[in-house]
C-alpha cells in the first residue's frame, strides 16, 4: 500500500462505519467468523494478536481471501512491537490496529507504507500520533471515555479522525451518541461475535448481529447527509 490506497482504506473503514474485531484458537472458527462477517456485508475485518495461534490463523484467513474473497482486507490488531507487525504483515495483513502508540510498530508502519491505527486515551497521545501523520486514531478503552471525551477534544485535532473501541454497543443509544460526537467509525468485538454465538457455532446469529449494527449505524447518519 502507499499513501493513496491508506486514504482509500481509511476511507473504506470510515463507509463501513463498523470495524469488527476478533481472535479464535480454531483456525476453522475463524474463517466461519470471517464468511458470516463478509455475508452481512463487512470488507474488511481485524483479527487480534491475542493468542499463541494468531499468525497462523491469520495466515489461514489470508488464503481464504486469495482462495473466495478477492476484495476483503485483514487488519492485524493488538500489534504492540516491530517484530509482531513486521510477522503479521509477511503473513498477509493488509494493515496493523495496536491498543497503543509505538513508536517501532510506528516505524514498521511507515516503511511498509501501510496503514497503522494507533490507540490513544489522552490528548497528549492523540497530538503524538497526530504529529507523527496518523489520520485514523483508535480510542481506547471507549467505554472508560466515552461520546463526551470525543465532543471535548474534537476541535483540538480538525483533522484527525476516531475510531472508538471497547465497550461500544449495538444500540441507537450508544451508537448514536458516538457518531453524533462525530467519530467516523467504531470497533465492535464481542457485541458482535458473542462467545456464545461461537461456542454454538450459530454463524448465522454473528451475521445478523452484525448486519443489524451495520443498519443502525447507517439509519443514524442518514439525517447527516
Amino acid at each position: 500500500m502507499n499513501m493513496e490506497s491508506n486514504q482509500q482504506l481509511i476511507q473504506q473503514i470510515s463507509e463501513q462505519g463498523l470495524l469488527p474485531l476478533f481472535y479464535h484458537a480454531d483456525a476453522a472458527v475463524c474463517t466461519d467468523v470471517v464468511r458470516a462477517l463478509y455475508g452481512s456485508g463487512i470488507r474488511v475485518v481485524e483479527f487480534t494478536n491475542r493468542g499463541a495461534q494468531a499468525l497462523e490463523n491469520l495466515k489461514q484467513l489470508h488464503q481464504l481471501r486469495l482462495q473466495e474473497l478477492p476484495d476483503l482486507v485483514i487488519g492485524a490488531g493488538t500489534i504492540t512491537t516491530a517484530d509482531q507487525a513486521n510477522r503479521f504483515l509477511d503473513a498477509g495483513a493488509d494493515f496493523l490496529v495496536s491498543p497503543v502508540f509505538d513508536n517501532d510498530v510506528c516505524d514498521v508502519a511507515y516503511l511498509r507504507k501501510v496503514l497503522w491505527i494507533p490507540g490513544c486515551m489522552t490528548p497528549t497521545e492523540i497530538h503524538v500520533a497526530s504529529q507523527a501523520g496518523i489520520q485514523l486514531i483508535k480510542l481506547f478503552p471507549g467505554s472508560v471515555l466515552g461520546p463526551g471525551f470525543v465532543q471535548a477534544i474534537r476541535e483540538l485535532f480538525p483533522q484527525t479522525k476516531f475510531m472508538p473501541t471497547g465497550g461500544v454497543e449495538a444500540t441507537v443509544e450508544n451508537l448514536g451518541a458516538w457518531f453524533k460526537a462525530g467519530v467516523v467509525a467504531v470497533g465492535m468485538g464481542s457485541q458482535l461475535i458473542t462467545k456464545e454465538a461461537l461456542a454454538a457455532g450459530d454463524y448465522a446469529h454473528v451475521s445478523s448481529k452484525t448486519a443489524g449494527a451495520i443498519q443502525l449505524i447507517q439509519a443514524i447518519r442518514q439525517p447527516q447527509k
